[in-house]
């Protein structure tokens, strides 16, 4: 299949799933299941900043319009999306990326991948919540939504992930 074609499906499949099922998930204790920062960072490697941050602003958007959340969506995802290539570099090879491998932990490593993933997603989900709540005296509330829906987030995104790699390994 196309690359393109992919990463459109992808994005239809990511952003529907999360305004229409994800947003309307009660789980407790403040716990909110976010997919979508697993979509920007499978993007490819050689996207541009301005790209990867337009990618994710209109994501967000139609997330935020599904949702009714006035731009919360919006902003966390173009703020990972600006921060992608920063840690990327960050914890990124000597040689660079190979631009034929993905950013998945098939091709790149599993620990390379919790690692980064995880350092995205705990930014991402952070400025969520704090965006979400803004009252910087619940700083314990919401480093509690932060942690516990990072967590829960990193999993469900590593069990898609290895439902997405197994179909592709199948062909």
């Amino acid at each position: 299949m196309n690359i393109i074609y992919k990463h459109i499906i992808r994005f239809l499949v990511f952003t529907l799933l999360q305004a229409l099922v994800l947003n309307q998930l009660n789980l407790g204790f403040g716990i909110h299941l976010m997919i979508q920062p697993l979509f920007i960072m499978l993007l490819p490697f050689d996207l541009t900043v301005i790209a990867l941050m337009g990618i994710a602003f209109l994501m967000g958007a139609l997330i935020d319009i599904f949702s009714n959340t006035y731009g919360l969506y919006t902003s966390s995802l173009v703020l990972l999306a600006y921060l992608r290539p920063i840690v990327f570099k960050l914890y990124g090879p000597r040689e660079g990326y190979d631009p034929l491998k993905e950013p998945t932990a098939n091709d790149m490593g599993a620990s390379w991948f919790s690692l980064v993933f995880g350092i995205l997603l705990g930014l991402h989900t952070f400025w969520f919540f704090l965006l979400e709540i803004f009252e910087i005296g619940r700083l314990g509330f919401i480093l509690q939504k932060t942690i516990l829906s990072g967590i829960f987030s990193f999993l469900f995104a590593l069990l898609i992930q290895s439902f997405i790699l197994n179909n592709k390994q199948k062909k």
